[in-house]
């Protein structure tokens, strides 16, 4: 008997305790049913993922609003709740770095795991034109929800995941909520691609506070001058020769704009501005992570469509 039979023998013992215990109580235990669930490691994921589930089932975001993803970890309760999931829907590809050893330990004990990064033909770290190094040249790159049209493809294949694996839902809602999520996407890559389209071709060039943005340049035809921390991940630090590499890179390409990320601290951009003489704009972005409610970038969709006006106007700026 494999663990995902166990799992599910011991929940329908557990429900027929329930139900007959409720039999003779209040009507607070008029319901016995469970409520499956579905546990998302990153926020961004999770509005996906809620999008798509709607009332059909629990979700449960462990990442919180603003977190860095690279660095957040769990608590023992969320570790548990990874293991008593009806899916797990993770970043996978190394985002989460803390967490994905977690999500490995719920697939092994039998829960139904998903990583949408690895099912929306991933991109590779590729050194930028300032031809500094990037640590992880040629490992895939884990942000691909900078592309709005591979989030179509994941929130779709979430979609068949949700049927697939979490008991009691009804197919035609999470099919109907993902079409209709497939339809705003849609609307935001045609509005982004209108967006962009105002910005001269010498000015689509990217400076990031680390290497954040290659699906979008790549979807969006924008030039990745280089990072000012040389890594896919904020864990790591640029040494003064970066810096430098980095700086003529920007001088030569005319590039007098870092966007950093609005949920870490500027002083790298900053000191790289620094090294510039001061001309340079810090312009923050929401890269990684979505903020509180009503904070700017409540929802992946107003996440990109702010990031989206920020990069135009800064771009555009004389």
């Amino acid at each position: 008997m494999n663990a995902r039979v166990r799992t599910a023998r011991v929940r329908a013992l557990l429900l027929a305790l329930v139900s007959f215990v409720c039999a003779g109580t209040a009507a607070g235990c008029a319901s016995a049913e469970d409520r499956f669930s579905v546990v998302v490691t990153t926020n961004i994921l999770g509005d996906i993922t809620r999008e798509i589930v709607g009332d059909e089932a629990d979700v449960t975001v462990l990442m919180k609003p603003d977190a860095d993803p690279h660095s957040f970890g769990l608590s023992a309760v969320q570790a548990a709740e990874l293991e008593n999931a009806d899916l797990v829907v993770c970043n996978g590809l190394g985002l989460e770095e803390n967490v994905l050893r977690h999500v490995a330990a719920a697939r092994e004990s039998g829960v139904a795991t998903f990583a949408a990064g690895e099912a929306v033909d991933p991109l590779t770290f590729h050194a930028g034109e300032d031809g500094g190094p990037v640590e992880e040249a040629g490992e895939p790159d884990p942000h691909f929800w900078t592309d709005p049209d591979r989030v179509r493809k994941a929130a779709g294949l979430i979609a068949d995941q949700v049927v697939e694996h979490v008991d009691g839902v009804s197919e035609k809602a999470v099919r109907d909520n993902a079409e209709r999520y497939d339809g705003q996407l849609a609307e935001l890559t045609a509005w982004m691609e209108k967006s962009f389209a105002a910005l001269p071709e010498d000015r689509r060039a990217l400076v990031t506070d680390h290497h954040v943005f290659g699906y979008l340049a790549d979807r969006f035809d924008f030039r990745v001058i280089g990072a000012v921390i040389p890594s896919g991940t904020t864990l790591a630090s640029p040494s003064s020769s970066d810096l430098r590499s980095l700086t003529q890179a920007m001088e030569e390409a005319g590039v007098r704009t870092v966007f950093a990320d609005s949920s870490q601290p500027t002083r790298l951009a900053e000191v790289l501005s620094q090294e510039m003489g001061g001309d340079v704009d810090v312009v923050e972005l929401y890269s990684e992570s979505l903020t509180e409610k009503g904070r700017g970038a409540g929802t992946y969709l107003e996440l990109m469509r702010a990031n989206t006006s920020a990069m135009t106007k800064s771009l555009t700026r004389d």
